[in-house]
């Protein structure tokens, strides 16, 4: 840039109107093109270029235009392209178009955009139309193949809406019930550490594990047994007695479908003392709609981010006081029901 004059692409656009209005008045007002330049330290380019548009447009040659690309402008995609391609990306996977992967990356995208129109775009430019069309980066929920998205849709919209309404009317109680394993070398959580170093923590080489059960309610209940072993009816059956005589009053039990949740022995029991608890199946392959697998995934969570054990007891101990204490938290056994797919369950 030439000494002594301003670059007037750091000014407002605003600013930049009042500047090309002044010169050319003053243009007009006598003054020479050299002089304004110099008088208002902007080049004699600028100045003849602006005189130029005003003659040619008149004072809208002179107005604040808005910076980066105009609406139109450079559009590669027409607005009919960018409608199905939103909806391709949003509606289907990458295998749905012959592509590879499973999830919608930029790349992925873009090389949809180059099959399907012959356009290659930057992946900055390909993040742009992503973001235009409102959509955003978000973890995926995995899902069986096996899922029945008709027997999802009348749990959702008839079977639990039932449920929830005998609940109201004989003073019932809802349970969410679900089983997990924890191990001994599960994976650790992240930690802070120097760049470019991957930091070490210690844990045992013995492999261990125990399991917990948990019943949650919406209210913030949370009942657990931690076991040892495989679940069966023997693990089974003493929890739902204890769940059945704990409450005085009637609980429907949610769970999954564990060949143990379908054993002659427990439906025996459970036939003999309807009047205390009845249990309901969730659709097949439907993890995702009970809230007690975020109360799994967060015990996890807790279990390998804190002291690695040493021993099973020291395992069995550390999910005991995890479990304790989360029942003393409602409100932290409550949110795990504001998640999207269980907010029905709320």
């Amino acid at each position: 840039m030439i000494a002594g004059v301003r670059d007037a692409r750091r000014l407002s656009p605003e600013t930049q109107e009042d500047l090309r209005r002044r010169v050319v008045a003053a243009v007009h007002g006598g003054m020479t093109q050299a002089e304004a330049a110099q008088v208002f330290a902007v080049s004699a380019q600028s100045v003849s270029r602006w005189v130029q548009a005003w003659r040619k447009r008149g004072s809208k040659g002179l107005a604040a235009r808005r910076r980066g690309r105009k609406a139109g402008e450079q559009k590669v995609l027409s607005a009919r392209r960018q409608r199905k391609l939103r909806y391709a990306v949003a509606e289907h996977t990458p295998a749905t178009f012959g592509l590879t992967g499973l999830v919608w990356t930029r790349k992925a995208v873009a090389e949809l955009i180059r099959v399907r129109h012959g356009i290659v775009l930057s992946l900055t430019t390909v993040g742009k139309y992503l973001r235009s069309w409102r959509l955003s980066p978000q973890k995926p929920i995995r899902k069986a193949y096996e899922q029945n998205p008709e027997a999802v849709r009348v749990w959702l919209e008839e079977d639990y809406p039932a449920i929830a309404a005998r609940a109201r009317r004989e003073g019932a109680t809802v349970l969410w019930l679900d089983q997990t394993g924890i191990r001994s070398d599960a994976a650790v959580g992240r930690t802070w550490a120097p760049t470019g170093t991957t930091p070490v923590v210690g844990k045992t080489g013995k492999r261990f594990s125990v399991n917990a059960m948990c019943a949650i309610g919406n209210k913030g209940e949370l009942y657990f047994t931690v076991y040892i072993g495989s679940f069966n009816a023997g693990v089974f059956l003493p929890f739902l007695k204890r769940l059945a005589g704990h409450h005085g009053r009637k609980v429907h039990l949610i769970v999954d479908g564990h060949p143990v949740h379908r054993r002659k022995t427990v439906q025996k029991w459970l036939t003999e003392h309807r009047s205390d608890i009845e249990m309901h199946f969730l659709p097949g392959y439907s993890p995702e709609l009970n809230p007690d697998e975020i109360l799994n995934a967060d015990l996890k969570r807790a279990v390998s981010t804190g002291t690695a054990p040493k021993t099973r007891d020291e395992l069995e101990t550390v999910v005991r006081s995890f479990l304790h204490r989360l029942q003393k938290l409602p409100d932290r056994v409550r949110s795990y029901f504001g998640k999207p797919e269980v907010r029905y369950a709320a």
